[in-house]
């Protein structure tokens, strides 16, 4: 038998340093973005970045120690859009922190009970994603009239994406961020705006979590179900197609109980990665396999020193010019906005529901305070059981 090649200890561990920088930078700015439109002050999203980054960062660490297999978490950037999307719901920044509490109760209950695992599987495929899809949908406009608004201060960073994801299409979202952040740069010299070191130093706002009707079912349900649906359940067929059986009910502790940690500090979610476990579980960390699961403790090491550091970030955002921020939202999205498009409308059996769940996620319009996402699945759903009856997925 021909033994596995080995290989040095740097390969895994900058895999996971890639997989950790391209992780975070790609879609900061779409946490942040989700967590000031559910009613959190810039304060209170900076320390929420900070929580939900630490604590996938922890979570990536422990599951990778624990199962010797390249298990890497990220936060739910669906559920960020989705965040979004929702706005203010009855009982402000309060409310949802309770319904960050909840999701993640949710998703322990799910590693606890077989059946409701099942039950989120069955979901159908073509629903969830154009659910996502049309709640993705508005922030990628965000590109759109960011060049409308402040074409200037926009168009070169778009330039740069559009070059990046030519040249190298792994850092393009990256890369859209770094040009932003020379925009930003230029627009605080010009206006002799600078930041007070206060500003810059980590910051952790802990808020009393309230618990009403409209941010349980508003955001909890909704939150719960695209992480699940768009992040944990994909996230288990990546490391299944590399060759890694991921323990299902660990990881769903894990990460619920993480989520439950970061929510009063304002963290949302966390969860299973797909793109960035691709990075970390993949041939870029090694030919062997048997250390592969170095690669998620570098990535975990490296995003609990990002979190630690994300509250400069966060001001380096909320001090950008108009349109920019948005805009690299957009951009960052725009990939997953395409993916779940494709997902949606590739059986045509299902093309009229999945449709309808698209047109009334977009819509962004809340029924007797619940927000459009949750009854973007509650019309794909109906619809589709009125014409063709409910077939499990898979």
């Amino acid at each position: 038998m021909t033994a596995q090649p080995r290989g040095p200890w740097s390969t895994p561990v900058a895999a996971g340093i890639v997989s950790g920088l391209v992780g975070f930078t790609s879609a900061f700015v779409v946490v942040l973005q989700g967590l000031a439109s559910v009613g959190a002050s810039a304060d209170e999203a900076a320390s929420g970045l900070l929580a939900v980054t630490v604590a996938m960062g922890i979570a990536s660490i422990v599951l990778a120690v624990s199962t010797r297999m390249p298990v890497t978490v990220a936060w739910s950037t669906p559920g960020a859009a989705l965040l979004v999307s929702t706005g203010v719901v009855d009982g402000g920044w309060p409310a949802a922190v309770g319904a960050f509490l909840v999701a993640g109760a949710l998703v322990v209950l799910t590693g606890l009970v077989p059946w409701l695992g099942r039950a989120i599987a069955a979901i159908p495929t073509s629903i969830a994603q154009a659910m996502l899809a049309g709640v993705l949908l508005q922030l990628c406009l965000g590109i759109v009239t960011g060049l409308a608004a402040n074409p200037l201060a926009v168009a070169p960073v778009v330039v740069v994406w559009i070059v990046a994801l030519r040249l190298a299409p792994r850092f393009a979202a990256p890369l859209a961020f770094v040009a932003a952040a020379v925009v930003i740069g230029i627009h605080l010299v010009a206006s002799g705006a600078a930041p007070a070191a206060a500003e810059l130093a980590p910051h952790v706002a802990i808020t009393a979590p309230a618990f009403t009707l409209a941010g349980v079912v508003g955001i909890a349900v909704p939150l719960f179900l695209v992480t699940m649906a768009s992040q944990n359940v994909p996230g288990v067929a990546v490391m299944r197609g590399l060759g890694f059986e991921v323990p299902w009910r660990r990881s769903m502790l894990v990460t619920g109980v993480g989520t439950m940690v970061a929510a009063p500090i304002g963290g949302h979610a966390i969860n299973l990665a797909a793109i960035s476990a691709a990075l970390a579980a993949g041939p870029d960390a090694g030919e062997d396999r048997s250390r592969r699961w170095l690669a998620s403790v570098s990535s975990g090491t490296l995003l609990v020193g990002l979190g630690i550091g994300s509250s400069a970030l966060a001001t380096l955002v909320g001090l950008a010019p108009a349109g920019v921020v948005a805009a690299v939202a957009g951009l960052a999205l725009l990939g997953t906005l395409a993916s779940s498009l494709h997902a949606a409308l590739e059986d045509a059996a299902d093309r009229i529901p999945a449709v309808a769940a698209f047109a009334v996620a977009a819509s962004g319009i809340a029924i007797a305070g619940v927000s459009a996402a949750f009854w973007a699945l509650v019309v794909g759903i109906l619809l589709r059981l009125v014409l063709r009856g409910w077939r499990r997925e898979g």
